[in-house]
C-alpha cells in the first residue's frame, strides 16, 4: 500500500510539474501572439515609410527633370523668336528696297534716270538690304530627345525588390590578417556580393588555448560595433595570454547574420611579473611596480618577516586571472624577502629567458636617485649590485649629486652619449647573444651588449630612493627588429662592454 501511495505521489508531482510547464508554454504562446501583432504592425509601418520615402525621391526627381525641360524650352523659344523677328524685319526692308529697285529700273528704261545715278542706286540697294547679312540657319534645334528618360532598368530593379535577407556569415581571411606591434589587423570578406550590408560587429577575447574557441572560457568576448569596412585593426593590446579568438558577423538595417567561423591567432609576447621573494627589504613590490621604502630595512621588520616568511611561498602564479602559468616561470619563495641585501637594491623577474627574442619596457620616476634595468643570471649574489659582476648586464641612471647615464657589466662602465629617456625598452635576443636598450618612445638605440649567455636570464631591476613600473606582454616592435637587422655596424660601435 505504501508503495502505491509513493507511486501515486510521484505521478501527482510529475503531473503538477507538467501542468506548470503547459501553463508557462500557454503564457509564452499568448505573448508570442501579442508580439506577432505588434511586430507585424511595426514592419508594415516601416514598409509604408520606406515606400513613401521612395515616392518622395521620385517626385523630387520628377520635379527636377520637368524644370529642366521647361528651362530648355524657354531658352530655345527665346532664341527662335528673336531670330524670327530679325528675319521678319529684314523681309520687310527687302520688299521696300525691291520696290525702289523696280521703280529705278523702269526710270532707266524710259531714259529719265542718268547712267551714273542708276549705278549709285544699285550700290545702295545692295548695301542697305539686311537680308544679305542674315544667316538662314536656325540658331537652336527643335530636337528635345536629349531630355528623354528610360526607366526600364530601374523598373526591373523595383520589380525585383524583396524583403531584406539575413546576411550570410563573413569569412575571415587569415592570409590578409596580421599580428604585430601589439596590434591585430583582421580582414574578412562576404561570400556573396549583393548583401546590402550596413555594418559589421567584431568580437574578440584572449585565451591560452590553441584551436577552436572553447564554450567555457573565463575571458569574456569584447565587442567592436559599427565597422563599415571589411577590415579592422585593434591597437594598444596587452598580450598577456598566448592566443586570441576572433569572430565577425554582418548586419543590414533589419537583422544581424550568424557569426563567422571563429579563428584563433597566436599572440606571442614576453609576459612576466616581479618576484617579490627576490627583492631587497627596502623595495615594496606590487606585481609590476616597485617603490623604495626607507623603513623596510628596520631590524625588527626583518625579524618579523623572517619569522613569518619561513617556508612561505609568494602568491601563486596560477591564479584564474593569469591563465596557465609559463613552464619557464621560476618557483617562488626563497626563504623570505631577503634575496638581496646591503646596498644591492635589486628585484628579479619571475620568468626565465632561455631562447628566442623578448622585449619589455620600464618607466621609472625621474626623481629616483638611482635606477638600473637589465638582465642577470639567477646566480647573482645577494650582496652583488646589478652590472658590477659578470652575471649581470644593465643600463644605469645615477641622479645623485650629478646625473650620469652608463652601461655596466662585470664592473666595467661606459658613459652613454644620449639624453636619458623616461621610458626604456629592453630587447634580449638570447641565441644571438644580444641585449639592446632603446628609448621606448622614439626607438632610438642607446646601447647593445654582445655576450655569449651560458645560463638562462632573468629580467633584473634596481632602484634607490625612487620607483619604477614595468610593462610586459609586449611583442618585439617592428622598428626594433629592423634596427637589429640593418644595424649590426651601429650596434658594434656601441658595444665596448661584453
Amino acid at each position: 500500500m505504501e508503495d502505491q501511495r509513493e507511486a501515486l505521489r510521484k505521478i501527482i508531482t510529475t503531473l503538477a510539474v507538467k501542468n506548470e510547464e503547459i501553463q508557462s508554454f500557454i503564457y509564452s504562446l499568448k505573448q508570442m501572439l501579442l508580439n506577432v501583432e505588434a511586430n507585424s504592425a511595426k514592419v508594415q509601418e516601416d514598409l509604408e515609410t520606406e515606400f513613401q520615402s521612395l515616392l518622395s525621391v521620385l517626385e523630387e526627381l520628377k520635379e527636377g527633370m520637368l524644370m529642366k525641360i521647361k528651362q530648355d524650352r524657354a531658352s530655345r523659344t527665346y532664341e527662335l523668336q528673336n531670330q524670327l523677328a530679325a528675319c521678319t524685319r529684314a523681309l520687310e526692308s527687302s520688299e521696300e528696297l525691291l520696290e525702289t529697285a523696280n521703280q529705278t529700273l523702269q526710270a532707266t528704261e524710259r531714259g529719265d534716270f542718268p547712267q551714273v545715278g542708276a549705278c549709285e542706286a544699285a550700290r545702295r540697294l545692295v548695301t542697305m538690304a539686311p537680308a544679305f547679312r542674315l544667316s538662314l540657319k536656325a540658331k537652336v534645334s527643335d530636337n528635345m530627345s536629349h531630355l528623354m528618360v528610360d526607366f526600364a532598368q530601374e523598373r526591373k530593379m523595383l520589380q525585383a525588390l524583396k524583403f531584406l535577407p539575413v546576411p550570410s556569415a563573413p569569412v575571415i581571411d587569415l592570409a590578409e590578417s596580421l599580428v604585430a606591434d601589439n596590434c591585430v589587423t583582421l580582414a574578412w570578406r562576404m561570400p556573396d556580393e549583393d548583401s546590402k550590408i550596413d555594418h559589421y560587429v567584431l568580437e574578440y577575447r584572449r585565451t591560452n588555448f590553441e584551436g577552436p574557441p572553447r564554450l567555457k572560457e573565463d575571458q569574456p568576448w569584447m565587442v567592436v560595433e559599427g565597422i563599415r569596412q571589411t577590415e579592422w585593426t585593434l591597437t594598444g593590446l596587452k598580450f598577456d595570454m598566448k592566443f586570441m579568438n576572433f569572430r565577425v558577423k554582418a548586419c543590414n538595417k533589419a537583422v544581424a547574420g550568424e557569426f563567422s567561423e571563429p579563428v584563433t591567432l597566436e599572440t606571442p609576447a614576453f609576459m612576466f611579473r616581479l618576484d617579490a621573494s627576490t627583492s631587497h627589504q627596502n623595495l615594496r613590490v606590487d606585481e609590476l611596480s616597485v617603490e623604495w621604502d626607507a623603513m623596510g630595512g628596520k631590524v625588527q621588520d626583518i625579524k618579523a618577516r623572517e619569522k613569518d616568511g619561513k617556508g612561505r611561498t609568494a602568491s601563486p602564479v596560477n591564479s584564474p586571472a593569469r591563465g596557465t602559468p609559463s613552464p619557464k616561470r621560476m618557483p617562488l619563495g626563497r626563504g623570505g624577502r631577503d634575496r638581496f641585501t646591503a646596498e644591492s637594491y635589486t628585484v628579479l623577474g619571475d620568468t626565465l629567458i632561455d631562447g628566442g627574442e623578448q622585449y619589455w619596457e620600464v618607466r621609472y620616476e625621474p626623481d629616483s636617485k638611482a635606477f638600473g634595468v637589465g638582465v642577470a643570471y639567477r646566480s647573482l649574489g645577494r650582496f652583488e649590485q646589478l652590472g658590477k659582476t659578470a652575471a649581470s648586464w644593465c643600463l644605469h641612471v645615477n641622479n645623485w649629486l650629478q646625473l650620469s647615464f652608463t652601461a655596466k657589466h662585470a664592473n666595467k662602465v661606459k658613459a652613454l652619449d644620449a639624453p636619458v629617456p623616461d621610458c626604456l625598452g629592453v630587447h634580449c635576443d638570447f641565441h644571438q647573444g644580444l641585449l639592446s636598450f632603446y628609448n621606448a618612445r622614439t626607438k632610438q638605440l642607446l646601447h647593445t651588449f654582445k655576450a655569449k649567455f651560458t645560463q638562462p636570464l632573468l629580467p633584473a631591476f634596481t632602484v634607490w630612493c625612487g620607483s619604477f613600473h614595468v610593462t610586459t606582454g609586449l611583442q618585439v616592435p617592428s622598428s626594433v627588429r629592423c634596427l637589429q637587422k640593418r644595424g649590426s655596424a651601429t650596434s658594434s660601435s656601441n658595444t665596448s662592454l661584453t
